[in-house]
């Protein structure tokens, strides 16, 4: 059975909420997870590495239709190199579709950028009541039309997307 994943207000002892003034878009998921000693990269590298093969498939739709209006090619969601360990990342590493921004034990930022939109999503590790959580929040700032309309159609699958890469991280 998988674990409850609930939306949940942008964690305030996240450093990720800070990029929150001005902000078009974002959202924060938290799903029960025991973190056993793993820091907020390891877990995120373990939940995109199972990445389910439908999100590969409308990541390659996205590829090839936005090359249509000047975006570019992400590739997918876990290309990444196998035999990279968490601990040889660094901050302006390729991890999938995003750069390495800032990394801790208890939390990774991830990026990209364009003229059109800046995307930032973070992986936190959460510590409630004696329950270990993980919070994944993704926000985004829109500098023009292109990525208002870009985003309309992306919202609704970052939605499925986001619940079913983090449900990963405990499998």
């Amino acid at each position: 059975m998988n674990p409850p994943i609930t939306t949940i207000e942008v964690p305030v002892t996240s450093d990720i909420a800070k990029q929150l003034r001005g902000a078009d878009y974002f959202d924060s998921y938290e799903m029960p997870l025991e973190h056993a000693g793993r820091s907020a990269l390891e877990i995120y590298l373990g939940a995109i590495r199972k990445t389910p093969a439908w999100i590969n498939f409308l990541m390659a739709i996205r590829n090839r239709v936005v090359l249509l209006f000047g975006l570019k090619n992400l590739g997918h969601l876990a290309e990444l190199s196998k035999s990279k360990a968490a601990s040889d990342y660094r901050v302006g590493d390729r991890i999938g579709i995003f750069s390495l921004l800032s990394i801790s034990d208890n939390e990774v930022i991830m990026g990209d950028a364009d003229k059109h939109l800046e995307v930032k999503v973070s992986i936190c590790k959460l510590f409630r009541e004696d329950k270990e959580s993980v919070a994944a929040t993704t926000v985004v700032h829109i500098h023009n039309l292109l990525g208002r309309v870009y985003m309309l159609f992306v919202v609704p699958i970052h939605k499925l997307v986001v619940p079913a890469v983090l449900v990963r991280a405990c499998k």
